[in-house]
């Protein structure tokens, strides 16, 4: 009876010491996975606290150039001077911007990836319905960074001088006059249709793979005209290289005040300005955005910066991500509707 006692005991002791053992052990575990999770946690604070610490990428999907490759470079010295590192404008001109905006949504979303986003984005998802990317699902606002009007611009030599008498001689002489842009679904393309749509013009389209090339050919005499955006042609309408018959905007602009609006040429309730964007890949994190988003708002609060967009014909905004979202979704219902109704087929 007394050995069966001093087993039992034993056995408890022996069972109290390996529970306190295992307990130990536990205990351990749980404190260095706590620490690896602490220590995590701390390199990717400090990581985003100290971005950027390598160079930047912003994506232009239009030609160098024009207008979005303009205010693309303005923007990233901005940046690149407030980052204290290179911020470099990679052009990817084609397919109506998709090919630079499918790069921009196929990147790594740590912020060193971005783009500058056009009004062919809005367009893009009615136009184009098999894309391999969805601009709502895949692409995340960050602001919007301008508004700018296009302009409608014609070769010296064509014989109208005017809206009213552009008008007249496409009437009086059918499918004869056409209009370069940047490509199908860019702003300057939805300009001609919006125009042809409101007062049966019948101006023949022809795309280019940026607004660049396609001012150089009604430079050149090869097209008769194009809706080509303010930044891409203030040297050439003063250097009287090109003749500007019209804006887009609802209001005329600060730079060419002598410039009517469209819809007082003629052409009633005509109203299509373009903008450009800063998008992230849509994983980006939250405070990535926000962090982009206050640098980009600062750079445009820049002086020098405004002066560079103000002489391009552009207008800086830089709002919220809501915001922008916001204008982005509304822009997607604008510009759908005319893809529609005009029945415009991707090329």
């Amino acid at each position: 009876m007394q050995q069966s006692s001093v087993r039992c005991a034993h056995e408890s002791l022996s069972h109290r010491a390996h529970s306190a053992r295992y307990l130990s052990v536990c205990n351990v575990r749980v404190t260095y996975a706590t620490g690896v999770c602490m220590v995590l946690l701390y390199v990717c604070g400090a990581s985003a606290q100290v971005f950027p610490e390598k160079t930047i990428t912003m994506i232009a999907p239009f030609s160098a150039g024009g207008s979005v490759d303009l205010v693309a470079r303005a923007v990233a010295q901005q940046m690149g001077e407030l980052w204290k590192q290179p911020v470099i404008v990679s052009n990817r001109p084609g397919a109506s911007g998709n090919i630079g905006v499918e790069a921009a949504v196929r990147a790594a979303p740590d912020g060193y990836t971005l783009l500058i986003g056009t009004t062919a984005l809005s367009s893009s998802v009615t136009l184009f319905p098999k894309l391999p990317f969805d601009p709502q699902r895949d692409l995340a606002p960050v602001s919007l960074v301008v508004t700018m009007p296009n302009v409608l611009v014609v070769h010296p030599s064509l014989p109208a001088k005017s809206i009213r008498e552009l008008l007249a001689l496409a009437k009086a002489n059918p499918n004869t006059l056409n209009s370069g842009s940047a490509g199908v679904g860019s702003s300057n393309h939805l300009a001609l249709v919006l125009f042809n749509m409101l007062s049966n013009a019948g101006i023949s389209h022809v795309p280019y793979k940026g607004a660049a090339p396609a001012v150089a050919d009604v430079m050149g005499g090869h097209v008769s005209m194009t809706f080509a955006p303010i930044a891409a042609v203030v040297p050439m309408i003063k250097a009287q290289r090109l003749r500007a018959l019209g804006v887009t905007a609802a209001a005329r602009t600060a730079i060419f005040p002598e410039i009517p609006t469209i819809a007082e040429g003629g052409v009633a309730g005509y109203d299509a300005s373009g903008w450009n964007g800063l998008f992230l890949p849509r994983t980006a994190p939250r405070e990535l955005v926000m962090r982009i988003n206050a640098t980009l708002k600062e750079s445009l609060s820049s002086p020098r910066l405004k002066d560079v967009l103000v002489n391009a014909g552009a207008d800086a905004v830089g709002n919220t991500p809501e915001e922008f979202s916001k204008f982005f979704q509304s822009e997607i219902v604008k510009w759908g509707k005319v893809v529609r109704v005009a029945g415009i087929k991707a090329e």
